[in-house]
């Protein structure tokens, strides 16, 4: 009897200690707005990360020198807030302990957890925030995408040779960082094209504002040839429709937070026709890139905006850098500091957005594209603009 007692309890001890001989797993978190203002921009991180890592473990999981790691990822809601994204890198870096951190996306939520994720050295990644200041001085910050000072001048100079504009308008929300940052830039370039004064209109509006109707008062009466709107996908419809019902005929040009599938569905008709910068077009796409866009849309049933597409490139990025490091440690710390010094190394890395190299400051050096909205709200690739 006694020597039954002995092997149950051994039994028992082999059981309770089962979990730490089991595969190993790297933990990764993502800082995504799943409800809030942007939610169909949570949508698409979450469905392009959970299709990568179902990929990858599948398969038998992520290969580290001589071991192999189960993924885990976790997700954590920044509501489009940013003192709810600096809670959610708080909470994934100290509490959950993850390697490094996917996102946010939107700059107002990015800048701020950055913040965290560089004073708590942990590599973050932002796929889809174009503001400076997400990498500013903060050696542990990423983005997947090209910068705003870049982005600004690619479109002043589209409207200037492709739209005719001598003069242009610009209606932006100045509480929010990348719209502001962006018009800024667009104006200054724009000016630089054309002279000062040339942007003869230069409104503003504050976040969750739904009536525009002063300031498009203002353009039209301003004698503008386009007007540039940097704004999400949400208020986009509302701007639009709400300048042509003012009877504004003339374009209306947007940039890279135009792209979400949902755009569509909330703009139609008065969306048709107008162009917008981007990182990638799904229609005409080839290769690897057509490959992902085919997966994405028998899994989700749409075709992924930029932000899925730039994620699934944020994550590999981070895969990458995972394996270069040739093994991990199992200290959290020192494997943090081992993937930030193999991502701030990255040389041409082949992502479906297009090649990524880092210049030294965590900012690749990318093309955009011009994308024009057909008369079915298919985004149509137009042109390409590479620094």
């Amino acid at each position: 009897m006694r020597n039954m007692r002995m092997v149950v309890a051994l039994i028992a001890v082999v059981l309770f200690a089962m979990p730490a001989l089991a595969a190993d797993t790297i933990k990764i978190g993502f800082n995504i707005p799943l409800t809030g203002d942007i939610p169909k921009v949570g949508e698409g991180s979450k469905f392009s990360a959970e299709m990568l890592k179902e990929e990858i473990n599948s398969a038998g999981g992520l290969k580290v020198g001589d071991k192999t790691y189960t993924l885990e990822f976790i997700y954590e809601d920044n509501e489009s807030k940013a003192e709810s994204a600096t809670a959610a890198a708080m909470k994934l870096i100290t509490s959950d302990e993850v390697l490094a951190m996917i996102g946010p996306q939107s700059s107002k939520q990015a800048v701020p957890a950055g913040e965290v994720a560089n004073s708590m050295m942990t590599p973050m990644i932002s796929p889809w925030s174009t503001n400076p200041n997400t990498t500013l001085d903060r050696p542990y910050v990423f983005r997947a995408c090209f910068l705003d000072p870049f982005q600004g001048p690619v479109l002043a100079k589209f409207v200037t040779e492709e739209l005719g504009a001598k003069k242009a308008a610009v209606l932006y929300d100045i509480a929010s960082d990348y719209p502001k940052g962006l018009a800024e830039f667009f104006k200054a370039s724009f000016e630089e094209i054309h002279g000062a004064g040339s942007v003869v209109a230069f409104e503003t509006f504050t976040t969750k504002d739904r009536d525009f109707s002063a300031q498009l008062t203002n353009i039209i009466n301003s004698g503008a040839d386009i007007l540039f709107t940097p704004q999400y996908y949400d208020e986009v419809p509302l701007i639009a429709k709400q300048a042509h019902e003012q009877g504004w005929k003339k374009p209306i040009v947007g940039s890279d937070s135009w792209g979400s599938a949902e755009l569509n569905n909330l703009c139609g008709a008065d969306c048709y026709g107008l162009f917008f910068s981007t990182h990638y077009a799904a229609a005409g796409a080839q290769g690897k890139t057509k490959e992902f866009i085919d997966k994405y849309n028998a899994k989700y049933g749409y075709i992924p905006d930029d932000v899925g597409a730039l994620t699934w490139d944020a994550m590999n990025l981070l895969l990458q850098a995972i394996q270069n490091t040739g093994g991990l440690t199992g200290d959290v710390q020192k494997d943090r500091d081992a993937i930030r010094e193999q991502l701030a190394s990255t040389k041409e890395f082949d992502g479906i957005t297009g090649k990524m190299s880092f210049n030294g400051k965590n900012d690749p050096s990318k093309c955009a594209v011009i994308v024009k909205i057909s008369d079915t709200g298919a985004f149509e690739f137009y042109k390409s603009v590479c620094p």
